[in-house]
């Protein structure tokens, strides 16, 4: 008869090394990520307890941005992990990537490139699609708001120059900065980004609204083309 394989089971381990009873007596910043997910998952299966299948989630898609990326149907490919296991997992980095791009009770103010680069790496640097936000701003540059214009390619052929500044007009806005990634990781400005800059200015000049900045975000990179003196004179 072949040997039964065991498995230690979470409630088997001794309590100082519990990621439920770690959290509780040394705080969440004490433990792995590993152990954090193992909570979100909050058990395991029958092949694994929640720490492993944590540390095969882990391996498989590399690290957390991995799993950011990947979807419900590629988290279910894992053996023990379903759908509702991967919705979990989901919700939960999702509420790490909105608290990352929240400024807490006051309003974020942008005094540099890269303040405004900091906040859309956050959440942009992982996106697999090119996407093109603005940031909107008040008088003294707080954010107001942050939304997406367009996805997909983004160049001076497709995008509307009405679009890019509709909400910043319907949010009495006085300022913005544009910003769009590059999926390649690579922020180098191309002549079509240069070109769309220049475009624009001259919209933003024409409404009263001033154009800070365009900002070109990678992969825990950017490049900011005000900096460069490219699409603005």
């Amino acid at each position: 008869m072949a040997e039964m394989e065991y498995r230690t089971l979470i409630k088997e381990m001794p309590v100082n090394e519990r990621p439920r009873e770690r959290l509780e007596f040394y705080g969440a910043a004490a433990l792995s990520n590993a152990e954090l997910l193992a909570i979100a998952l909050r058990t395991g299966s029958q092949r694994a307890n929640a720490v492993e299948l944590a540390n095969q989630l882990l391996t498989r898609f590399r690290d957390l941005r991995g799993l950011v990326r990947a979807s419900v149907l590629e988290l279910c490919e894992i053996p023990g992990i379903g759908p509702a296991k991967a919705t979990q997992i989901k919700a939960a980095l999702e509420l790490g990537r909105r608290l990352a791009l929240s400024s807490g009770e006051e309003r974020l103010q942008i005094k540099s490139p890269e303040d405004a680069a900091n906040l859309l790496m956050a959440a942009m640097g992982d996106e697999m699609q090119e996407q093109l936000r603005v940031l909107l701003l008040d008088s003294k540059h707080y954010v107001l708001r942050m939304p997406v214009v367009y996805v997909g390619n983004v160049n001076t052929a497709i995008v509307r120059m009405a679009e890019v500044f509709r909400d910043a007009i319907k949010d009495n806005s006085v300022a913005i900065i544009v910003a769009h990634n590059h999926p390649s990781g690579d922020p180098t400005p191309s002549r079509e980004d240069i070109a769309l800059t220049e475009d624009l200015v001259r919209a933003g000049a024409l409404l009263g609204i001033s154009v800070l900045d365009h900002l070109v975000i990678g992969k825990q990179r950017y490049i900011s083309l005000k900096e460069r003196g490219l699409g603005f004179h």
